[in-house]
C-alpha cells in the first residue's frame, strides 16, 4: 500500500510523463530484483537438491554393494559350514579303513555310526529324506516313478521306493525313485 504523498494517483492530480516514466521504471527495478532474489533462491534450491541427489545415489550405491558382500559372504559361509558338519564323517570313514583285521561286525558297527553322523549332518543343514511307505499315495512333487506294476494295493500308490529322495529347506533336491502300483 502506498501513501497518498508520494502516490500521484492518489491525489487525482495529473501526472507529467518523466513521472510516469520514473514511476515505470521503479516499478521495473522493483520487478526485476524480484525475480533476481526469486532466481538466486531457486538456484540455492537446485543446488541443494543436486547434493541431496548424488549423497541418497552414493547411499543407495553402497548399500547396493554391501548387500552383494553379504549375500556372497552367506553362500561361502554356508558351504563352509555344510563341509564342516561332514568332517567328522570323513574321519570316521578313514578310521574304520585304517583298522586292518576288523571282523565284518565291526565294520557293520562303524559303517551304522558313521551312517548315523551323516544323516544328522544333513539334518542339521535342512537336508532330509523323502522315503515314502509303501500304499503312499504317489506324490509327483516328491516321487519319480520308474515303473508300475500289478499290486494288491490301490492304484497310483507307492509299492516299493528304490531311491530315497532329499529335500532341502523344503525343496526337493532329488525326489524318491519308486515303483507304483499299476490300475486293476
Amino acid at each position: 500500500m502506498s501513501h497518498p504523498a508520494q502516490d500521484p494517483h492518489a491525489t487525482g492530480a495529473p501526472v507529467s510523463p518523466e513521472e510516469a516514466e520514473a514511476a515505470l521504471a521503479a516499478n521495473q527495478h522493483e520487478a526485476e530484483q524480484a525475480m533476481a532474489d526469486e532466481l538466486a533462491t531457486l538456484k540455492a534450491q537446485n543446488t541443494d537438491l543436486a547434493d541431496q541427489f548424488l549423497r541418497a545415489k552414493a547411499e543407495a550405491e553402497n548399500a547396493r554393494r554391501r548387500a552383494e558382500e553379504e549375500v556372497s559372504k552367506a553362500r561361502k559361509f554356508a558351504v563352509e559350514s555344510f563341509a564342516e558338519s561332514l568332517l567328522a564323517v570323513a574321519d570316521s570313514l578313514e578310521a574304520g579303513l585304517a583298522i586292518k583285521d576288523a571282523t565284518p561286525e565291526q565294520i557293520r558297527e562303524g559303517a551304522d555310526a558313521t551312517l548315523k553322523q551323516l544323516n544328522s549332518a544333513l539334518a542339521r543343514h535342512k537336508v532330509l529324506p523323502i522315503a515314502p511307505a509303501a500304499g503312499d499315495k504317489f506324490d509327483p512333487h516328491h516321487h519319480q516313478a520308474i515303473s508300475m506294476v500289478p499290486a494288491e494295493q490301490e492304484a497310483n500308490t507307492v509299492v516299493a521306493v528304490l531311491q530315497k529322495g532329499y529335500l532341502i529347506a523344503e525343496r526337493v533336491l532329488r525326489p524318491a525313485l519308486v515303483t507304483v502300483a499299476a490300475p486293476k
